[in-house]
């Protein structure tokens, strides 16, 4: 037996406790942090308290009590049944709703147009590259509000009255009244089909993950975009005969004053959408852009040399590419529209800050209306801003 195995272990060094000292770079950040938060805190409370008692002082109602009262006034337009007599927190909810419509529809739309203006300035057709160059430079130029108004002024008065209204058939008429549309009677039949679309969705998404790895393994492409769009038209339709195949449709009827039946957008609803749409687009269209010149020439090459298609370069090489870069500024876009939508109330379009003023003219309760638009605001834009987050790690994941 050696002389070193009758030497007992050492026994392990004991914990020694933190002990606070200012010397700490990250106790003093921790220190920092709590004052930093606490002024916050106290200042805050200093301006509700003192505003309170100054309201107080001149006898202004405070509260949001009258969420509960009868708004008394009518919307125009909303998807929501709403009446006069409905409280005010319905009225804010039809509100939400209409800035919802347009802000979903144009994130949607914009996206496309942004999209396809962005890659066309790549083209190799010298027209198509001027033409993207153009309107990029003239909307993105023009201010937003008088784009608004544009629109507007072109539905109210360079459109014919209703009585002169243009129309396809007796399906679609378009008049200062608006654009009038044939609606399906919602039935069973309607009901399965959306859910089939919905499947549909979600096969071709799954069949999109399958042609990537397939691409990925041999570098040879499947088709995609007419796959998917037969899984999403087949799985509709699949649905609608499942649900008896009814054909009942609402169509509109034109009378001497106004369109009865049928779907219809309002002018207004139509000046905002095509205003923020036009506008946002042309600086997503940059955002685009940048982010497919930020992807180096050799990867170009590189899927040139595979046999690759400038198409299919561009959708399966280039663009999954670009996505790091266009999606962080990209977010900024659509929160910059669903901003802008708030400019709604120039042209009488009743979204939420529009409600928002009537109910403040009514019941005086200024903070109270401000609060709800700021908080109502903020809840979407973080909304947006995780969802794109999410997104953004998830393209991140996949890139590596």
């Amino acid at each position: 037996m050696s002389e070193h195995s009758l030497i007992p272990p050492r026994p392990a060094p004991a914990l020694r406790r933190k002990v606070f000292s200012w010397r700490s770079k990250q106790a003093r950040a921790i220190v920092y942090q709590v004052l930093a938060v606490s002024l916050i805190v106290f200042l805050i409370w200093l301006l509700v308290s003192n505003t309170m008692a100054n309201m107080k002082t001149r006898g202004i109602q405070s509260g949001f009590d009258f969420l509960l009262q009868p708004a008394g006034f009518d919307i125009g337009e909303g998807w929501l049944s709403y009446d006069s007599i409905d409280p005010y927190w319905k009225a804010f909810l039809v509100g939400l709703v209409n800035t919802l419509r347009v802000a979903v529809v144009g994130i949607v739309l914009t996206s496309i147009l942004g999209t396809l203006l962005g890659v066309g300035r790549f083209s190799r057709n010298a027209l198509v590259r001027a033409l993207c160059y153009g309107y990029v430079e003239m909307f993105r130029n023009i201010p937003v509000l008088l784009q608004l108004l544009m629109w507007y002024l072109l539905f109210t008065e360079y459109l014919p009255a209703i009585d002169q209204a243009l129309h396809i058939g007796k399906w679609v008429y378009v008049s200062k009244n608006g654009l009038s549309y044939p609606s399906p009677v919602w039935g069973l039949g309607q009901t399965l089909a959306l859910a089939g679309a919905l499947v549909g969705v979600v096969a071709s998404v799954l069949y999109a993950r399958s042609a990537r790895r397939h691409f990925d393994l041999t570098g040879k492409p499947r088709p995609v975009l007419w796959v998917s769009l037969a899984l999403v038209v087949g799985g509709a339709v699949l649905g609608w005969l499942a649900g008896g195949a009814p054909n009942e449709w609402n169509l509109p009827l034109l009378t001497e004053s106004q369109v009865e039946g049928g779907g219809a957008l309002s002018p207004e609803y139509l000046a905002v959408l095509l205003g923020l749409v036009l506008y946002t687009s042309a600086f997503v269209a940059e955002v685009v852009r940048a982010g497919i010149a930020s992807v180096s020439l050799g990867q170009h090459e590189a899927s040139a040399s595979l046999g690759l298609s400038r198409g299919h370069s561009m959708r399966l090489v280039v663009l999954p590419q670009a996505l790091r870069v266009i999606i962080p500024p990209l977010t900024n876009q659509y929160l910059n529209l669903t901003k802008n939508s708030s400019l709604a109330v120039a042209v009488g379009y009743p979204d939420l800050v529009s409600i928002a003023n009537t109910s403040l003219n009514q019941t005086g309760r200024a903070v109270e209306c401000i609060a709800i638009i700021m908080l109502i605001y903020l809840s979407t834009s973080l909304a947006t801003s995780g969802l794109m987050n999410w997104f953004n790690s998830r393209a991140a994941i996949k890139e590596r």
